[in-house]
């Protein structure tokens, strides 16, 4: 009756938990035979493996397990990307692996290369003009050589969507998204397809996010912390700048943004004070010189970009000179170039605090041209969306 009794609460007794462990594998040691894993949260984890330990690998984006192939505790490598299936200790240090699942470092840079390839050959980006739901469709304008394009999304099913996380645009830090997510004003890179009148595009994944631009002048720089404070040129409030590791910086020269002022004078006069003569009004409290009323728009420019600021219009066009790319060829600077006085333009992601934001790009020597600018530089921020990236850039 006991040897009953007993065998009855053995049979009770519930399987010891499972816990999974998804990081990046920074060192093997064959002869302990542990493997030291880092999650994305942090710390590291030393995983403790047996002959009875079952190793796997499989191609990255591949979610079907059946298609993984059995390998050795020889084929694991440092830089691989790993599951690890097993019993965590208490204090989540340690863990005895019961499986080990790869991907291997040269397979996910393949992959990666390709997806890069296909971001830069075949997706589309642009804010969000206009949503319909019924149809899962939205709108965007798009930039070309011809100017403002609406392009409609088709958002249908199979669709990857992602949403960049609050102060981020590393495409790691993205989350699973949906249609719903999506709303007027913000800015969508879409991979896909586009229809042979160019009108449509059908999309196979696509990463959003809200972000806003700011104008102003440097207060105040803490080199210690990459923290700017700055004044808001259009709502007049003070915002705190957070510099990171993943900002874009740069400077105009002074010569090209004096050009660019120009040409953005020559398709601004007359339109905010509606007369054909009359000057547009200068960034209270921008630096620097207003510009001269005798300078006439595109006056010092390549004759092509001259013709292009006296063009019917006038105002940033892109014609020869597409402004992203200018940006791009421009050498990176850091927070130690800066210094208060300065002006700059910068994206931020949108988040919870409008007074503190993480910079994502950052432009330098726009004096010229928010002096240039009415309304404190709104109608450069509103022509001038600095572009956030591609999908696919990182992992």
């Amino acid at each position: 009756m006991s040897a009953f009794l007993l065998f009855t609460a053995a049979a009770q007794t519930p399987a010891p938990k499972i816990d999974r462990v998804i990081g990046d594998i920074t060192k093997v040691d064959a002869g302990a035979k542990q493997l030291t894993i880092k999650p994305a949260s942090g710390g590291e984890i030393t995983a403790t493996v047996s002959d009875r330990t079952i190793y796997l690998r499989i191609s990255p984006g591949e979610t079907d397990i059946k298609k993984a192939a059995h390998i050795a505790f020889d084929n694991v490598a440092p830089g691989d990307r790993a599951r690890l299936r097993g019993h965590l200790s208490e204090d989540q240090k340690s863990m005895v692996a019961l499986e080990v699942l790869i991907m291997s470092k040269a397979e996910i840079a393949q992959k990666q290369q390709h997806e890069r390839e296909e971001w830069k050959r075949r997706s589309v980006s642009g804010p969000v003009t206009a949503l319909n739901p019924d149809a899962k469709e939205f709108t965007i304008t798009t930039r070309t050589r011809e100017g403002s394009t609406p392009l409609v999304v088709e958002a249908g099913n199979h669709v990857e969507f992602l949403r960049y996380a609050p102060d981020s645009v590393r495409f790691s830090d993205a989350k699973l998204s949906s249609f719903s997510d999506i709303k007027i004003g913000d800015h969508v890179r879409v991979l896909g397809d586009k229809t042979a009148d160019g009108t449509r595009i059908k999309a196979e994944a696509m990463i959003s996010g809200s972000f806003r631009n700011i104008a102003g002048v440097i207060k105040s720089i803490d080199p210690a912390t990459n923290e700017i404070t700055m004044t808001d040129l259009v709502a007049h409030k003070p915002v705190t700048v957070r510099v990171t590791a993943d900002t874009t910086m740069r400077r105009l020269p002074q010569g090209l943004a004096t050009m660019l002022a120009r040409r953005l004078h020559g398709g601004q006069a007359g339109a905010e004070s509606g007369g054909p003569g009359a000057q547009p009004a200068t960034a209270q409290g921008v630096p620097g010189p207003s510009r001269s009323d005798a300078a006439k728009p595109g006056a010092g420019a390549p004759p092509a970009d001259q013709a292009q600021a006296q063009g019917e219009g006038g105002g940033m066009r892109r014609g020869n000179m597409d402004f992203q790319d200018m940006l791009d060829r421009l050498p990176p600077m850091a927070v130690t170039d800066l210094k208060a006085g300065d002006a700059v333009v910068i994206s931020a992601g949108d988040g919870a605090d409008p007074g503190r934001v993480t910079a994502i790009n950052l432009l330098a020597g726009v004096e010229p041209l928010l002096q240039a600018a009415p309304q404190g530089g709104r109608q450069i921020l509103g022509d001038w969306n600095l572009d956030i990236g591609g999908g696919g850039q990182e992992q």
